[in-house]
């Protein structure tokens, strides 16, 4: 098992649903609410059930399995919260099996001024790890204060997006007819100090009234029959990482189909060497508090 699957998973969720997923550059600070414009989010919760897809190169797995909670709330007035956590089992055989267990809550502002974040980490009955901090936008530069895991003030340029405004520019991309989008994000993840490139891919939009070849809760809800989806891959880049060629290798992309209020389905998330797949298995809009309107 590759010891970062916890954390590149939850650098999906936060973004899209979060990615949720996380990383996305070019329009300058500012520009926000131009790109989110007709993004409506819809509070939810989703419950994901994982399980190995492939096992490829040099790893080797026998299986994987774990669950998905997340819960999205918020709106353009009072900003965006989601609350997660990933309990997750990976296999190697002959005994050698690791247990993870994530957590993490995060607020951002909905102008992409602010961003709060805690992430927790558990990996079998090892101490957890946390990673806590503020990213705040000013000017042409985004200021992190990290209180965990050490205290620490840096910057990074300003043309980084957070997690939830990353799903607000691939939407309204996708909304644009684009199918190609460069962004670079900022999400708190690993130690709290990494910035990634990454490239979204968008296909062809799938209407409300198509559930496609694996039906869910997302595509059986009345609500959701009404909303156009799109399949979509992002892949992530080290930003800091040298390379002799032309072309980088990501460290891991994702796959899913994305509806235009912000809910995903249908995941699949490739770390190169093993695939894992995220299947809904429940989604629920009711057990969710509903933000108040915007005055």
């Amino acid at each position: 098992m590759r010891v970062r699957f916890d954390c590149f998973t939850f650098r999906f969720w936060s973004g899209s649903l979060t990615l949720v997923v996380a990383a996305l550059c070019s329009p300058l600070p500012g520009s926000t609410a131009h790109a989110a414009a007709g993004t409506s989010f819809l509070p939810h919760q989703a419950l994901y059930d994982l399980s190995l897809l492939k096992s490829r190169g040099g790893t080797s797995l026998d299986s994987a399995r774990g669950r998905i909670l997340y819960k999205f709330s918020g709106n353009a007035c009072e900003g965006y919260t989601s609350d997660f956590r990933q309990v997750s089992e990976m296999d190697g055989g002959e005994g050698r099996s690791t247990l993870s267990d994530l957590q993490s809550t995060s607020w951002e502002d909905a102008e992409g001024k602010s961003y709060r974040f805690k992430i927790v980490t558990r990996m079998n009955d090892s101490d957890q790890s946390e990673v806590d901090g503020l990213a705040e936008r000013t000017g042409d530069k985004i200021t992190v204060k990290l209180t965990q895991p050490v205290a620490k003030t840096f910057t990074v340029d300003g043309k980084v997006v957070f997690p939830t405004e990353q799903i607000q520019r691939i939407i309204a991309a996708a909304k644009e007819g684009k199918s190609l989008l460069e962004l670079t994000v900022y999400d708190g993840s690993d130690n709290g100090e990494k910035v990634y490139n990454t490239l979204s891919v968008i296909g062809k939009p799938i209407h409300g009234d198509k559930p496609g070849s694996t039906p869910d809760p997302s595509t059986t809800n009345d609500q959701m029959k009404k909303l156009t989806r799109w399949p979509v891959t992002v892949s992530y880049y080290d930003r800091d990482a040298k390379t002799n060629s032309g072309e980088q290798t990501p460290v891991y992309a994702m796959s899913f189909e994305l509806f235009e209020d912000g809910v995903s389905r249908a995941l699949v998330l490739d770390y190169n060497d093993f695939v894992i797949s995220g299947t809904l298995g429940k989604f629920d809009v009711s057990d969710v508090r509903k933000a108040k309107p915007c005055k």
